[in-house]
């Protein structure tokens, strides 16, 4: 038995439109690498359109598209399709022509030097034309083996520091495969780039429920006493996809869910979750405290990391290959498709609670969600009433879930007394909130923030090299482990399931199991 109470805000006490004071970028040129791949046009473009329409982009603005394949002016008409199919854009919006007009291409082999004294002159040209300044914000769009090639061009051809302007460069994810290419990568970056116009992208810190995480526990009275080992008894964070690897075999091949998403993902919202209040909320300060955490997380156990494969099964009623199945991936691949770790961090706050995590694809539904789940107070006058034909035979531990994704909210579980019913029956019940009813479905991709943010030069929500390498330090050995040591038995999990027994048994030793975004057992 659980019942679900709905929690809404009154639209009066809502934010009307954007405060005066917000920031704008000053006049500048975004250039993206990469530019004819998907997160261009279904992503990067419809976010900066996004802000167009919220007034929060320059007046005096362009974005030019650099790429291999020379594409020319259709590359700005196939950004505009983008814009209108993966932007929720209306065909007749008056600002969407002006937009378009600003984006032109560039067509460029990223490892080829010479190249790089033609952009230059094209991106001098264009400022000249339209009267834009030197700012410069460089988005690395491309496969990771071109980072280090596209950085050190634009350091040589001049491009990294230009005079009297700002200028930054974002880079995409992944940054390195374990921690010795992740420092190599940083020395490379570095030695062109100052660390503070560094912007390592995590497209989830983009999400407004990542971000309400500092604002759930530290701006609420109610929460943030009893966020701790005195009250919690453990968190999970699941980041679970319906979908496979969505035609991209070669590059999934050399990732993995372990590099893919744990790594960086979701050692990003362990680090909102657990961290201490900052002293403001400016980039150093929430940095600091989430480097604090990472550094506590002693050496994870082998047997503290399990793996798993998907083979065929059906999703959403439909029938799916597995993995090994799909196109472009080895047939007799042991590259896991899912992963599941426990760790802890021994700190004054969390020393003695266990934190899981986990990540796959093809699982049930698609649910990226954290769960803090608290110690059960002293039951045994209730348990004395409880019975096993009575409608909850076993009171349920308080749980509070946030949902990241898809049905952005928070749910809060606690019991309640079941009403005609002889003794004291306690049931669960949840409180829910929903972000899209209580401010309406938002058309923005996570994107939007993490653009503006950059172009402004606000690193708040952006990953230190410190905290890229004290992550890569945690997950190396265990992938160093796995690589040394092939699956003996993958596929081991059903396409729709929610992943393989083994995940099961690393809660089972701990006398716990996996939760859903109800806090229900799975």
């Amino acid at each position: 038995m659980s019942t679900t109470v709905q929690m809404s805000v009154n639209p009066s006490d809502l934010p009307q439109g954007h405060d005066a004071a917000e920031k704008i970028p000053g006049p500048g040129i975004m250039v993206i690498f990469g530019a004819s791949g998907d997160l261009t046009k279904r992503k990067l473009l419809p976010a900066l359109f996004h802000l167009e329409q919220s007034n929060l982009l320059p007046k005096d603005f362009a974005i030019v598209g650099v790429a291999r394949r020379p594409l020319g002016n259709e590359f700005a008409e196939d950004m505009k399709d983008g814009i209108l199919k993966f932007g929720s854009v209306d065909a007749t919006d008056p600002k969407l022509e002006a937009f378009v007009n600003k984006i032109s291409y560039h067509a460029l082999q990223f490892d080829d030097a010479s190249g790089y004294p033609g952009l230059k002159d094209a991106l001098d040209k264009l400022a000249a034309e339209k009267k834009i300044g030197p700012d410069r914000l460089y988005y690395l769009a491309t496969a990771p083996e071109y980072f280090a090639p596209i950085i050190e061009n634009l350091g040589t051809s001049g491009m990294a520091h230009p005079e009297q302007g700002k200028i930054g460069v974002v880079i995409e994810k992944p940054f390195g495969h374990d921690l010795d290419s992740a420092r190599e990568l940083n020395r490379q970056v570095n030695a062109v780039f100052p660390e503070s116009q560094v912007f390592r992208i995590d497209h989830y810190l983009g999400k407004e429920t990542v971000q309400n995480v500092l604002a759930f526990r530290f701006a609420n009275g109610i929460f943030e006493p009893v966020w701790n080992r005195n009250f919690i008894d453990n968190i999970q964070i699941t980041a679970a996809e319906d979908i496979g690897i969505e035609g991209r075999g070669p590059f999934y091949e050399k990732a993995g869910a372990l590099r893919d998403i744990i790594q960086n993902h979701m050692m990003e919202v362990l680090g909102f979750v657990t961290m201490e209040p900052p002293s403001s909320f400016e980039a150093e300060a929430v940095r600091r405290e989430k480097v604090k955490v990472w550094q506590a997380i002693p050496n994870i156990p082998i047997q503290n990391a399990v793996r798993g494969q998907y083979g065929p099964g059906v999703v959403g009623g439909q029938k799916v290959i597995g993995y090994r199945e799909e196109e472009r991936v080895n047939p007799e691949s042991g590259t896991e498709t899912f992963a599941a770790v426990k760790l802890e961090i021994e700190n004054w706050r969390w020393a003695g609670v266990p934190f899981y995590l986990r990540a796959g694809k093809r699982m049930k539904k698609r649910a990226t969600e954290i769960t803090i789940q608290f110690k059960q107070p002293p039951l045994l006058i209730f348990n004395r009433m409880q019975s096993s034909s009575a409608p909850c035979p076993e009171i349920q531990p308080n749980i509070i879930s946030i949902r990241i994704q898809p049905d952005d909210g928070i749910a809060l579980r606690f019991g309640t007394k079941v009403p005609n019913t002889p003794g004291m029956t306690v049931c669960p019940v949840n409180m829910d909130f929903s972000y899209a009813q209580a401010f309406g479905k938002q058309s923005a991709n996570g994107y939007e923030r993490l653009l503006l943010d950059a172009m402004l030069g606000d690193q708040t929500l952006f990953s230190h090299r410190d905290g890229v390498e004290i992550n890569w330090a945690h997950y190396t050995p265990i992938l160093q482990a796995w690589a040394a040591k092939k699956p003996e038995v993958f596929p081991n999990y059903f396409a729709g399931s929610w992943g393989p027994d083994c995940a099961d048994r690393l809660l089972e030793k701990d006398n716990r199991k996996w939760k859903n975004s109800l806090g229900k057992p799975e």
